[in-house]
Order: C-alpha cells, then sequence, then structure tokens
C-alpha cells in the first residue's frame, strides 16, 4: 500500500483540519497554525518551487533554526518531488557545509536569514545550486537569491493558472521507495555518510514508534531539539502530525544562546505533555532545579532530599515489579508531590508527563531523579539508519537501564563477530531488520554493503535482550576496549559514571588497544579545581597546586577501584591505571564531538596519538610527568 509523508499529511488535513498543527512565537506569544492553514502555505510554497524549476528527484537543502518555515519548508520539497538535505545550523566550519552541499548535489537551498551569511561566504564553490532561497526578508538580495515571499508568490500565480490535479501530479507520483531525506550523520569515524530515507522509512517509523506510546490530537509537544534530527522529525513533528496532534518550536533568539534561554520560559508557555531530550539537556535542567531548591533555604532542600528518597522507594526501578510493602509509602508520596514535587513539575508547564531521551546512554541516577520529580524520563535507543526509533520505555512499561520494548512490527537479533545469532542475555551486536531500515547511505555503495546486508540492518551497537523482551544497550560494538588477552570491554558506561560522579572532571575518553592495561585521556572542570586547592592556600599558577590538582583528579578515578566509595560498579582492569590531562575540550568546532554530543573516537584518538602512546611509556606513567603539569597551566 502507497504511504508517504504526502499520504499522511493529506489524510491528517482530512480528519484534523481545524486542529492546531504548529505553534511559534515571534512576538510576544506563541501563534497556532491550523493543519487547513498549513496545507495552504505547503501548496503555496510547494507550487512556487515547481515555478522555479525543481524537478522531481532534485536534492535540496534545509538550513534554518527551528520554526514553522522549516516544517513547512520540507513539505513543501516533498510536493515537488524533492529530497531535503537537511543541515545543522551548528556547522559553522565552511568545509562541512560545502561537504554536504557538494556531496548531496544539492541544486536549491532554503535558508533562513541568520544562517544566509554562511551560505553567501561558500556559494562562489557551489556551482550545482540554482537559487538560494531566503526566508526572512533581505534589504538587499545578491546574485541567485529570492525572498520567500517572491517564491510565494510565484506559487499563487502557478496555482492561479493550473489546476489543482496538476499541482498535485508530482505529489502523487511518489512511490514508497522515493527517497525523502540524506541526512548526514556527524561520523565517529571518517567523512559524514548520507543516510537517505523513503518516504516509507519515515511513514513505516511512525506507525512502529506509536505501537511504544499512545498519543492522541489533544497532545502538544515543544521540540527542543534541532529540527534536522532525524529523532525530532519523527517522534517531534511526524508522530504529532499523523494523530492531529500539535508541534511548537523554540523562540529563535538572535544567537544560539538566547535561543537556549528561551527554552525554559517556552516550556511554560506551550505546556507540553512529553518533550524529547539528550542527557546534556537533562543535566542542565537538572541542575537549574537543584539550584531552585537551594536558592530556598535548608529545610526546603531537607524536604526535597526526603521526598526524592522516599519517592524513589515507592517507584523503583521499574513499574514491572511489584510494589509490595512499598505500597504503604503511598500517603508519604502524595504529600510530599502536593508540597514540593507540584510546585517543580510547574516549571514544566504543569502538563508534562515524561521525557523521552535519545542520542546517548541516560544515567539510572538521572533517571531516578526525574521520577522523584514525577516527570519520568525514558530511555529509547535508535539511529538515523533506522529512522531512528528502536525501542523505548514508556509509561506503559519501563525499567531503568534498560532501552525498553521493541516498536512493533521488527525484527531484531544479537550477532557475534561473525554475524551469528546469540540467544537471550548475551551480548553482541544489535542487527534489525524492518520497513524503517535506511535505503543506504548517499553515493556510497561501500559502506552501504557494509552496514545493510540481506536487508538487515549492522548498528554497530553493543547490547542485549532480557528475558523480560527489554533491550539494553552497553555502548559502541565498535568502539570496544581490547585488551591484549583478546577480552573486550564497552567503555562508555565508565566514562558516563566518571564524568557524573565527580565534578572534577568534564570529559573522558578510555583507551586500550590490545595492551596490558586501560588508560585514559581526561578533561578537567579547571574551575572546580581551582577552588579545591585554593582550600590549601594553593593556585593553579604554581608546581605545587598543579600537582596537588592531579592527585585530586587521581583520587576521583580511585572512588571506583578497590576500597573506593565506587567499588565493582566496572570491573577493576578496565578503569584507567593511568591518564592524561588534556588543555582543551573536545567540542564540536574541533570536531571531537558530534552533533548528538557523542565523542568521535577517531579523530580524538588521531589527535592525542602522541600523549597515548605516552602513556605506555614509563615517564607516562607517572601521575605528575611534566605534560599533565603543563596542561593544567
Amino acid at each position: 500500500m502507497k504511504k508517504t509523508i504526502v499520504d499522511l499529511f493529506e489524510a491528517s488535513v482530512r480528519q484534523y483540519p481545524n486542529n492546531t498543527f504548529l505553534l511559534e512565537k515571534t512576538g510576544k506569544a506563541f501563534e497556532p497554525t491550523t493543519y487547513k492553514q498549513v496545507k495552504e502555505q505547503v501548496y503555496r510554497l510547494g507550487a512556487g518551487l515547481q515555478a522555479l524549476g525543481v524537478k522531481k528527484g532534485d536534492t535540496m537543502a534545509l538550513l534554518s533554526e527551528g520554526r514553522n518555515m522549516w516544517i513547512v519548508g520540507e513539505l513543501a520539497m516533498f510536493y515537488a518531488g524533492a529530497v531535503n538535505v537537511p543541515l545543522s545550523i551548528k556547522l559553522e566550519e565552511s568545509n562541512d557545509l560545502l561537504f554536504r552541499l557538494v556531496h548531496g548535489d544539492v541544486k536549491f537551498v532554503m535558508v533562513s536569514g541568520q544562517q544566509l551569511k554562511k551560505i553567501r561566504l561558500i556559494k562562489n564553490q557551489l556551482p550545482e545550486v540554482q537559487k538560494i532561497i531566503v526566508f526572512d526578508a533581505q534589504k538587499s538580495y545578491e546574485a541567485g537569491e529570492i525572498s520567500l515571499e517572491e517564491v510565494m508568490k510565484m506559487g499563487d500565480e502557478f496555482l492561479a493558472s493550473h489546476t489543482e490535479e496538476e499541482f498535485l501530479k508530482v505529489a502523487n507520483s511518489i512511490q514508497n521507495d522515493d527517497y525523502a531525506t540524506i541526512t548526514y550523520t556527524s561520523g565517529t569515524t571518517a567523512d559524514p555518510k548520507g543516510v537517505v530515507l523513503t518516504h516509507r522509512n519515515y511513514t513505516a517509523n511512525v506507525e512502529q514508534a506509536l505501537t511504544l506510546v499512545d498519543i492522541n490530537e489533544h497532545w502538544r509537544t515543544l521540540i527542543i531539539l534541532p529540527l534536522d534530527h532525524c529523532f525530532a522529525h519523527v517522534v517531534g513533528f511526524y508522530i504529532m502530525m499523523s494523530v492531529g496532534a500539535t508541534a511548537a518550536t523554540v523562540q529563535v533568539g538572535r544567537t544560539p544562546l538566547e535561543t537556549l534561554k528561551n527554552i525554559p520560559g517556552n516550556i511554560r508557555e506551550v505546556k507540553p505533555h512529553f518533550i524529547l531530550s539528550v542527557p546534556a539537556l537533562a543535566k542542565t535542567f537538572k541542575k537549574n532545579i537543584e539550584q531552585g531548591i537551594r536558592a530556598k533555604g535548608k529545610t526546603t532542600v531537607r524536604l526535597f532530599n526526603i521526598g526524592m528518597r522516599l519517592t524513589q522507594i515507592y517507584y523503583g526501578d521499574s513499574n514491572l515489579d511489584s510494589k509490595g510493602v512499598r505500597a504503604l509509602l503511598k500517603p508519604l508520596v502524595s504529600f510530599f508531590d502536593k508540597l514540593i514535587f507540584s510546585k517543580v513539575r510547574q516549571n514544566f508547564g504543569g502538563e508534562l508527563r515524561f521525557f523521552i531521551g535519545g542520542g546517548a546512554l541516560l544515567d539510572k541516577d538521572l533517571q531516578k531523579f526525574y521520577v522523584g520529580i514525577g516527570i519520568p524520563m525514558y530511555q529509547g535507543y535508535g539511529l538515523s539508519e533506522a529512522t531512528p526509533v528502536i525501542s523505548s520505555n514508556g509509561p506503559e512499561l519501563y525499567r531503568f537501564g534498560s532501552s525498553g520494548k521493541l516498536v512493533k512490527p521488527i525484527e531484531l537479533t544479537i550477532c557475534d563477530p561473525e554475524g551469528r545469532e546469540l540467544p537471550t542475555g548475551e551480548m553482541g551486536e544489535i542487527v534489525v531488520k524492518g520497513e524503517n531500515v535506511m535505503a543506504g547511505y548517499w553515493k556510497n555503495p561501500e559502506s552501504t554493503a557494509e552496514t545493510v546486508r540481506d536487508g538487515r540492518l549492522y548498528t554497530g551497537d553493543l547490547g542485549y535482550m532480557s528475558e523480560e523482551g527489554l533491550l539494553y544497550v552497553k555502548g559502541r560494538f565498535k568502539s570496544l576496549l581490547i585488551s591484549s588477552d583478546g577480552e573486550k570491554y564497552s567503555p562508555e558506561g565508565i566514562e558516563e559514571a566518571l564524568v557524573e560522579k565527580s565534578r572534577y572532571i568534564d570529559q573522558v575518553m578510555l583507551y586500550n588497544n590490545q595492551s596490558p592495561f586501560t588508560t585514559a585521556l581526561i578533561v578537567p572542570n579547571k574551575e572546580q579545581l581551582r577552588r579545591k586547592v585554593s582550600q590549601k592556600g594553593l593556585t593553579l599558577d604554581t608546581e605545587e597546586g598543579r600537582k596537588a590538582a592531579l592527585q585530586k583528579l587521581e583520587s576521583e578515578v580511585n572512588k571506583f577501584k578497590r576500597g573506593g566509595e565506587f567499588e565493582g560498579m566496572f570491573p577493576e582492569r578496565w578503569l584507567p591505571s593511568n591518564f592524561a590531562v588534556l588543555a582543551e575540550p573536545f567540542t564540536e568546532q574541533n570536531q571531537m564531538i558530534n552533533s548528538t554530543m557523542k565523542m568521535v573516537r577517531g579523530k580524538i584518538e588521531k589527535a592525542y596519538a602522541e600523549r597515548l602512546e605516552f602513556l605506555y611509556t614509563a615517564e607516562g606513567k607517572q601521575l605528575l610527568n611534566s605534560q599533565n603539569l603543563d596542561a593544567l597551566k
């Protein structure tokens, strides 16, 4: 059966014409746009694109902050038969943008006023690009640029001189296997790869995701993730669209920081029922809540902590377990909820039922914190190559530490390095098969053949299925630590715990490439170290102060070893025996962090190859070596 994104949209407009689809704030309040009104805008812009010369199969790029016109723009592309190459606004480097625009064979670009300068800088290197459509009015336009208003006018003229049937001819000719988007992964190894997703990939994943969470036309979400994210596409606006629900976008500020600062206020205004999050955002929200509680004084802090402990005991790690005697805590839980947690929830609009987190492994303590305040944070799992949702916890069923139950229908197997299926409970590579599996990588047959075999997607992620039918994801199959005796271990859990449990460590990457012991690269929190050594009357400007700081970092790592506070959390052999302190953090700018905030291990290993080698020398094994001391200057 034919089910493209166009079919999905048309069906929703027919069923929910007067429901609010989009909410956007450009002035003092969020303004609603109904499904019917969105359709009118999509038709005008889609017709304008046809008039402009966009042909079926052409690739177009979209570079803009999250806003109505982003979603309208993508839908309009489909009505012109085009394929969208969604671009992250975080792409600062001309070569990053340039690579995607050239490699993606982009012929037309849609861009916001704020992002236009990036395109102008490189447009003389883009001979394929025929027109640049600018969303916001400019004082003057350069060659090849055209205003959105102008394209809309061309659309009006096109619709006036053609029948609706003629206009819809292209949109109706799109089939399930036609390409919808080419999403460039940030790559944790080499050049970014363009993940080709078809119309059916998207509509299938919408259907699959709805088997995990029951939402209806009365729900609202505020999309705080960038709209170029696959996760934001499917769960942010296409799921909402399919059930006649409402999607709001964050008010765009004059700078990215200003946009970020608008999030808390926007949450209170929109009153979303659920929010998509990533661990970095979840940690920021937690920090803000804790600061707010501390500001209210010691009594409030004490009550908050008692309430948090009781609530966490009451709810436990899963709603699959019998409460037993814990059920007796219910009156106390209700009391603390009324006294404190209901007030905390008002900061999230008062109607937020849960967060759904993806993008990295969620810390169990973080999940327990959110269940404590009455807004559970459910861990999900997916990747762009699977459009992206594969599994998730949800209100019906959750267990912290797991990635929840699988979407339906999907086939998932756990395989050993030779591709043989492993039994339940055994760890191996996660392999999936379903209508959500990508068509392949754009112009990259080698990587496609390596990743998709017989319709099965080899995710490169390590995990296992439990007896309860829950998926546990343990990190990257391909970023495993491999010891000299060939034993393998995933580093992510240890890295997350070191950062989570220590305020002195901002980032850490473990390393063991068939060596007798594991080492680490540590990005310290210099501010916290400065404060710590100042208690001894020292500063980081002196060698004595830097030595004290290094000893503090070592003691933080040792907390996970024998006799330490967190002893037994991880096998000792995989904890770092020694470490190199780095002067610079891993960032998106130096390309050591990708847009989903994951470390790009290949690039980090290459950049710090000499430091890693040094760690296996006699001098490098010494904590107070000159390189570590210099990094703290």
